[in-house]
C-alpha cells in the first residue's frame, strides 16, 4: 500500500525518487538523466550503464513515469491529452494551413529542401516566434537552436523580432545556440539537453541541419547501418524531449539526387527510411522560378493531407505571398 502510494507522487528533482542515492543520481545526470522527465522516457538498458541493476532501474524508471502521468489511457482520454497540444505559427498563414494551423508539439516536423530552399530561414523565424503570446501564435517560450552548420545568425534574428513587435536583445536572451561540431557531439549535446529545457522554458528545439554530420563522417555501405541506428537514436531523443516538455521538435534536412527516379521529384530527402519514419510531418521546400517566393509541399502526415502552398521569405521573415510577386 505504501509503494502505491509513493508510486503517485509528484517529484521534482530524480533526487526525490525513492530507493535512489546520491551517487546513483550523480551517475544518472553524468548520462544525462537531469530530470524526472528524461527518466520516464529511458530505457532500463540506459539505465544499467549507470551501474544499476536491471531490477533496480525497472523500478526507477516505473516511479518516474507514474510522477509524470505516463501509462496506459482509453482513446477518449488521449482525444483529451491531445488538446494539450499546441501549434506555433510559421509567420504564413498559408503555410500555417498547410500544417493544420501551425508547427505541432509533442512531434517532429522535418521540412527538407536543396540550399537555400529556406529551411533555416523558416527555424530563424520559429525561435522569434516561440516567443510570442499563445493568442499571436507563439508559444510563451524559448528555442534551443543546435546548429551542425554554422548557419545561425543573430543579424536575422534582428528584423525578424522587431518585424513581430519583439526588442531583439530581449528575444536573443530566449535562444539557447548550442553548435555541434561532430555526429557524437550533436548526439551528446541533444542526450544532455533536458535540464536546459527545463530550466529555460524551452518550447522550441531545433536541430539545423539533422543529417550534415552523420553524412559526411559516415561514408560507404559498410557504415550505413551504424549511422542509420545512431540516427534512430538520436530522433526518439529527441520526440521524448517533445513530449516531455510539450514542446516543438523542428529539424532541417539535405537532399541527395535521385538519378532514377523519372516521375516524382528529383531529389530526396537524407537519412532513409529512418528519418521518414520518425519524422512524424514532412515538408519539401524548393524555389520558385524567380523572387522570393518558395513552394512548400505537405509530403507526409500522420493525419493531414497532401498538399501545395506559397510563401515568402522577406527581410521581415516568413510571410504571405502578395499579388506583385509570380511564380511563373
Amino acid at each position: 500500500m505504501e509503494s502505491e502510494e509513493s508510486s503517485k507522487k509528484k517529484f521534482a528533482s530524480i533526487d526525490d525518487i525513492p530507493g535512489l542515492g546520491q551517487s546513483t543520481a550523480n551517475r544518472l545526470r553524468e548520462l544525462g538523466f537531469n530530470t524526472v522527465e528524461s527518466l520516464a522516457m529511458a530505457t532500463v538498458r540506459e539505465l544499467v550503464q549507470a551501474g544499476i541493476g536491471e531490477r533496480k532501474a525497472f523500478e526507477i524508471i516505473n516511479a518516474a513515469r507514474s510522477s509524470t502521468s505516463l501509462s496506459f489511457i482509453r482513446v477518449d482520454e488521449l482525444v483529451e491529452k491531445r488538446q494539450n497540444v499546441m501549434r506555433l505559427t510559421t509567420g504564413s498563414k498559408k503555410l500555417d494551413a498547410l500544417l493544420g494551423g501551425g508547427i505541432e508539439t509533442q512531434s517532429i516536423t522535418e521540412f527538407y529542401g536543396e540550399y537555400g530552399s529556406g529551411k533555416s530561414q523558416i527555424a530563424h523565424q520559429l525561435c522569434v516566434n516561440v516567443q510570442l503570446s499563445t493568442e499571436k501564435g507563439g508559444l510563451n517560450g524559448g528555442a534551443l537552436y543546435v546548429d551542425t552548420e554554422n548557419t545561425f545568425r543573430t543579424e536575422r534574428i534582428t528584423p525578424m523580432a522587431r518585424h513581430v513587435g519583439l526588442d531583439p536583445d530581449e528575444a536573443f536572451k530566449h535562444i539557447i545556440l548550442a553548435e555541434a561540431y561532430t555526429s557524437d557531439h550533436q548526439i551528446f549535446l541533444l542526450e544532455n539537453a533536458d535540464k536546459i529545457v527545463k530550466e529555460n522554458n524551452i518550447r522550441l528545439i531545433i536541430v539545423d541541419s539533422l543529417t550534415a554530420h552523420f553524412r559526411s563522417e559516415y561514408i560507404g555501405r559498410e557504415s550505413l547501418a551504424e549511422r542509420q541506428q545512431k540516427l534512430n537514436q538520436h530522433m526518439h531523443k529527441l520526440i521524448r524531449l517533445a513530449r516531455a516538455f510539450n514542446a516543438v521538435a523542428f529539424v532541417t534536412n539535405q537532399v541527395m539526387a535521385s538519378p532514377d527516379v523519372f516521375f516524382e521529384e528529383p531529389v530526396r530527402p537524407v537519412g532513409g527510411h529512418i528519418v521518414a519514419h520518425t519524422s512524424h510531418t514532412r515538408i519539401f521546400l524548393r524555389k520558385a522560378k524567380r523572387g522570393p517566393v518558395r513552394i512548400a509541399r505537405l509530403v507526409s502526415s500522420p493525419y493531414l493531407p497532401e498538399g501545395e502552398c506559397l510563401f515568402m521569405i522577406t527581410e521581415n521573415g516568413i510571410e504571405d505571398v502578395g499579388e506583385e510577386h509570380s511564380v511563373e
